[in-house]
């Protein structure tokens, strides 16, 4: 018999409500901009070479301080963290709004992924703080529901303000429902603060770490424009190797407290699930890149029927994330991330053959898989990570998982780009793309059954 779990307080619901909007306001940011830059692009006369830089710099930003966002997170509070990244954020999205010319809404863009990498490590660990600790499971299924959900109307809703209003409301959307989140949040959410932390914060390691991650994104970015032999990318690829090695040595040898404590560093099924979400994060960034491309060039979408286009995958998303929160419970990590592994390779092996296909209906099917697949993944890879370190470790955790998407994601992109350019068609290169990306998904689900552990009251 199930044990009972306990039922949640007045105070808890509405916490996990205002953590909700703060959830919102993050994934719909990824999303929401890629279909109004043709609109900026003519507002500031710029290129979309140029103009990419609304996203990639602030994945980049994002992705780059993630993890020291999560450590400082559990060094001096997630509420304390979250205030001030969201404060970040807010100023930042005010400036991006009043944009004057492509560079000032390039900086306020970049600098709102410094408030963005502050915000998410200290809301995943504050939503599993106020979750009871058996419902752990749901409070993975809650985070990625809304991440699905959101993902799904940033595309619609971006369009809609670009096509309606202006694509300036994209920036100034952010206001009120950050602001709504920080009240309701100082309202309800205890300080976690710890009352004397002796830890000392890890400059060196911060520092290391950053240029590490800059100049390895750099590198996967540029890839794709000047290839794997030009002297840029060789030289940012040797820049990451020598400081991942200094941020090695850093952590190994010269500080007390490092940025990545010891007993997460050799925690092999920690790193188990990193090497997972490694390989399944290429699915996502290539179906979020590759399926709008072929339904505009191929099948002749506008740009926002093209994000709608998207809306099985999401929908389909959303909705398994908030029965996998239960399913966790019962099935545990292992076989979770295994069945996650089997529909994202499913899905990519359906779509693979998009050269034949020439109705959108005939990528529903594929899309659904896509959806089963990640709706699975996303809640259980930060449960699993963020319970296998523990609660002190929590939002360190999160960023981690979150730093190992950023990675897998650009490296697959890269690899991904690099097969469809080799290709004489887009659909030809789709094909060798998705196949390549069903073999990541198979060897996942490998790592998955072999060593992932957790979840379950009855895995060992």
């Amino acid at each position: 018999m199930a044990a009972s779990k306990t039922p949640l307080s007045r105070s808890q619901i509405v916490g996990l409500t205002a953590l909700s909007f703060a959830i919102f306001l993050i994934a719909n940011d990824f999303t929401a901009f890629s279909v109004a830059i043709p609109a900026m692009e003519q507002h500031f006369r710029a290129d979309i070479s140029t103009l990419q830089w609304v996203i990639n710099g602030y994945a980049l930003v994002f992705g780059i301080l993630i993890v020291t966002g999560g450590r400082l997170a559990d060094m001096f509070g997630r509420r304390r963290l979250f205030f001030i990244g969201t404060s970040i954020f807010v100023f930042f999205s005010i400036v991006g709004g009043l944009a004057v010319n492509e560079w000032m809404l390039l900086g306020g863009r970049a600098l709102m992924g410094v408030g963005g990498a502050l915000m998410w490590p200290a809301i995943l660990g504050m939503t599993y703080q106020i979750m009871p600790e058996e419902r752990a499971g749901q409070a993975g299924g809650l985070i990625m529901t809304v991440c699905g959900f959101a993902n799904s109307v940033g595309p619609l809703l971006g369009g809609f303000f670009t096509d309606f209003a202006s694509w300036r409301w994209i920036f100034f959307i952010n206001v009120p429902i950050a602001l709504t989140a920080m009240l309701v949040g100082w309202k309800v959410i205890e300080d976690d603060q710890p009352e004397e932390s002796k830890e000392k914060v890890d400059y060196w390691g911060m520092i290391s770490l950053s240029i590490f991650l800059l100049a390895l994104m750099l590198a996967l970015d540029f890839v794709i424009d000047v290839g794997v032999k030009s002297p840029v990318v060789i030289g940012l690829l040797i820049i990451s190797i020598v400081f991942f090695f200094v941020f090695s040595w850093v952590e190994t040898y010269t500080h007390s407290d490092p940025l990545i404590p010891a007993d997460v560093a050799t925690n092999w099924r920690f790193f188990s699930v990193c090497i997972v979400t490694l390989l399944l994060s290429v699915s996502f960034v290539s179906m979020l890149l590759y399926i709008p491309q072929f339904l505009i060039k191929e099948l002749s979408f506008s740009a926002v029927w093209s994000g709608a286009g998207l809306l099985p995958v999401m929908i389909t998303y959303a909705v398994m994330s908030y029965i996998a929160g239960w399913l966790y419970e019962v099935m545990g990590a292992r076989l979770m991330l295994a069945a996650a592994a089997l529909f994202l390779g499913l899905g990519m092996i359906l779509l693979s053959g998009l050269m034949v296909h020439e109705r959108y209906i005939h990528l529903i099917p594929g899309m659904l898989a896509l959806g089963v697949g990640l709706g699975l993944y996303f809640p259980t890879i930060t449960t699993t990570a963020v319970t296998t370190l523990g609660p002190s470790r929590a939002s360190l955790a999160a960023a981690l998982i979150y730093m190992f998407q950023i990675i897998g994601g650009a490296i697959g992109l890269a690899m991904n780009t690099t097969v469809v350019a080799m290709a004489l068609e887009l659909s030809q290169g789709i094909d060798r793309a998705f196949t390549i990306n069903a073999c990541l998904a198979g060897a996942a689900m490998a790592v998955s059954l072999l060593f992932v552990r957790g979840g379950a009251s009855r895995e060992p």
